[in-house]
């Protein structure tokens, strides 16, 4: 990122600086595409480019305390023990029932990821889940799959109403926060589908011959640790129940009341708080599990900030403009539907060098979603290609820190992985995105 923001600074005195007139309609800005006009360049210096890290953290001050808040929260919420306390339940029920149980928990790790954006807190549950399949005649791959595969190839990238993807992006782009919901839950049941068929298939493979298994660290013979009497506690059952309240009260006042990331992240705080009352939690430990939660999101918070000090360099030195208006005429020949699907491919690649949701949200939609005015492409399509690219290629890219930690957990090495199992996933669920795109951009995907 900070080879970047060099990179960006150099261009401020190569490139012309440009300027589009932004006009208002319904309440938001749009970029007038006739109106471009190069005007004298104001290159970067360098002071001027160390002093814009400080900047780039004020533009996304917002964004980067409603990281850090939601993260908090969840921590209140983790250190209850409820969430892992759910899992374990779940996994002794349906344990012995072999068909149930993949699409039972690729369905509650969706939710998950979809609901509240999980990812690095899913790592937790690969070290019960890998032990548990292979005890019940599967491999080390289908555990790791069922947890991976379904937060982030599944949950995380269809959105609903995840906040570190869609919320940050249709924030930047002024859309309404967690419109479009219907699309995105259609996108969800299609990933859920495919995900479950492609580790079943894989998991009933092992079962008829497990020598075709990946065991990873964990030995073939080798049985899950759970209690078989396990049983969830009162406490942690009322806590999940206000979990589930907080989401429906979530849904209700995005859609009906019309709330923001302000609200959203008080009802967050709001329900960790009463979530922990419950657990029995002391104040100090709900404070150690709040600062613990925020805590995990620093990295996350701090690309926000860098990838808007991108932004502020190539907003001073003129060049968001010009890099808009080349960007627009090497496409604007094409059909809207390959209009985005270039922007997905765009947002795909990118993920390498930027592997955050949130980070690369920040970075690359103040760009996108003036690009989308002018290519006739809507920008809450724009926002879908966004979180396709960015959500597909955690699946494969080796600068994605869930993937290698989760790899590291299960003993799995990034080679197999990526060659004997997970690329021919990828090209499904690249395919899917395309049409999903295409459907997208042919219904005018809005509101705008």
């Amino acid at each position: 990122m900070f080879i970047v923001i060099v990179i960006v600074t150099v261009l401020t005195y190569i490139l012309p600086a440009g300027q589009y007139e932004r006009i208002e309609k319904d309440g938001r800005s749009v970029v007038d595409p006739t109106s471009l006009e190069f005007v004298e360049s104001t290159p970067v210096g360098l002071l001027e480019m160390f002093s814009s890290i400080h900047a780039g953290m004020i533009e996304g001050a917002s964004i980067i305390l409603f990281v850090f808040l939601f993260g908090g929260a969840l921590g209140i919420m983790q250190a209850t023990g409820a969430l892992d306390s759910f899992i374990k339940f779940v996994a002794v029920r349906f344990g012995t029932k072999e068909k149930l149980l993949i699409p039972l928990m690729v369905l509650i790790f969706a939710s998950l990821g979809t609901l509240i954006g999980s990812a690095e807190d899913a790592l937790v549950y690969i070290a019960i889940i890998v032990p548990m399949t292979i005890a019940l005649g599967f491999d080390a791959l289908t555990g790791f799959a069922i947890v991976i595969l379904g937060t982030l190839a599944t949950g995380f990238i269809s959105g609903i109403t995840n906040p570190f993807n869609v919320g940050v992006a249709q924030s930047i782009a002024e859309l309404p926060m967690y419109s479009g919901m219907g699309l995105r839950i259609a996108l969800l049941a299609v990933f859920y589908v495919v995900t479950v068929l492609y580790i079943y298939f894989h998991a009933m493979k092992v079962k008829r011959n497990p020598e075709l298994g990946e065991y990873g660290k964990f030995r073939r013979e080798e049985h899950g640790q759970l209690d078989k009497n396990f049983r969830m506690s009162k406490r942690h059952s009322a806590a999940l129940i206000i979990l589930l309240v907080n989401f429906i009260l979530l849904v209700y006042g995005v859609i009906k009341l019309g709330w923001y990331i302000s609200e959203i992240g008080g009802l967050f705080l709001l329900s960790g708080i009463i979530m922990g009352l419950i657990g029995g939690l002391t104040p100090s430990k709900m404070a150690n599990g709040f600062i613990s939660g925020a805590g995990d999101m620093v990295s996350g918070a701090l690309i926000i900030g860098v990838a808007q000090t991108i932004l502020v360099i190539i907003t001073s030195g003129g060049l968001l403009d010009t890099i808009l208006y080349y960007a627009a005429g090497l496409v604007e020949q094409l059909p809207p539907a390959i209009n985005a699907i270039g922007m997905f491919i765009v947002q795909l690649f990118l993920n390498f060098i930027v592997p955050s949701g949130s980070g690369q949200a920040a970075l690359t939609m103040p760009i996108m979603a003036p690009l989308a005015d002018l290519m006739g492409v809507t920008r809450q399509t724009a926002v879908l290609a966004f979180q396709l690219g960015d959500g597909i290629s955690n699946m494969i890219f080796p600068t994605s820190g869930v993937l290698l930690a989760g790899l590291a957990v299960a003993g799995i090495s990034f080679t197999k992985w990526v060659k004997k199992w997970v690329f021919p996933f990828l090209l499904i669920q690249v395919a899917v995105a395309i049409i999903f795109l295409i459907i997208a951009q042919s219904i005018q995907y809005g509101p705008f």
